[in-house]
């Protein structure tokens, strides 16, 4: 009895702890959300209220007609889609190689994907930008792509080693007695309930692509070329001064890709595991 009663307090801290967490990451873009409706009387308000008196679709209108919104987009789409399929296809063959062949090379391997992590931009910047020059891909979608498929190919692939891990052996080993070869039991057995580790994997790195900003500073210089995050930019006069209406329409815009793509997969990702979880 007393032990039930001590975890009573504790859950509660739990949940509290979970409730503060919770505002503190929702508050921003909540914030986002009535800056980007508010008129520009309201935005200048010495005191700001959370809902707009008078909502307003005008920052909106105003922020398409200032700046390419769409057209970005659709550089950000089509870079963040291919970089996301491009490290999946990568990730999953190496992945299965650190997961079932553990060696010291394997191990030393594996030790690197977790260090690289912890590379700066700065540091990288410089050696990607010479690379992409050599190869005549600098200001160009398809080197951007290749750009974010190696920042994010490290993390990917660890994501995956852990799915891979998960699975258990034994049933590789059940397929080849059954006469299997290796490429169907990878094809027939192991890629079905890798299933919610490859959509994960893939969410991690449309996101990541789709949020980057730096890389796409950097490397691209047409004006054509630019993605959303670059974009937004160009809200923010010479001086620093913000046009903050259209700003935070535009900002809010941007996030919804990624808001919508996760809601659609986590009940997937979730439905999987838990399908997974009573197969094994």
């Amino acid at each position: 009895m007393s032990a039930f009663r001590s975890r009573g307090p504790a859950r509660a801290a739990q949940y509290a702890a979970l409730l503060a967490n919770l505002v503190f990451l929702a508050f921003p873009f909540l914030w986002l959300v009535s800056t980007a409706f508010k008129p520009a009387t309201e935005l200048g308000s010495l005191h700001p209220t959370w809902i707009p008196e008078a909502p307003t679709l005008d920052n909106f209108r105003q922020a398409f007609a200032e700046q390419p919104l769409l057209r970005a987009a659709g550089n950000s789409l089509l870079a963040a889609l291919a970089a996301a399929l491009v490290a999946v296809v990568v990730a999953t063959p190496l992945a299965y190689v650190l997961a079932r062949h553990r060696s010291r090379l394997t191990a030393a391997a594996t030790g690197w994907v977790v260090v690289s992590q912890a590379f700066p931009f700065v540091l990288l910047i410089i050696p990607l930008f010479l690379v992409l020059k050599n190869l005549h891909l600098v200001d160009s979608l398809p080197g951007l792509v290749l750009v974010y498929v190696v920042w994010s190919l490290p993390f990917a692939l660890w994501m995956l080693t852990g799915y891979v891990r998960a699975v258990p052996a034994e049933l590789e080993e059940a397929a080849a007695v059954d006469g299997a070869g290796r490429l169907r039991t990878l094809v027939s057995v192991t890629a079905p309930l890798l299933a919610p580790g490859l959509v994960a994997t893939a969410l991690f790195a449309f996101v990541t692509a789709w949020n980057e900003f730096f890389f796409a500073l950097v490397l691209l210089k047409t004006p054509e070329k630019q993605t959303l995050p670059v974009v937004l930019t160009h809200f923010i006069g010479a001086e620093g001064v913000a046009d903050l209406g259209p700003l935070a329409a535009a900002a809010f815009l941007a996030t919804l890709p990624s808001l919508l793509v996760f809601a659609v997969i986590q009940r997937r990702i979730t439905g999987g595991m838990q399908a997974g979880a009573v197969k094994s």
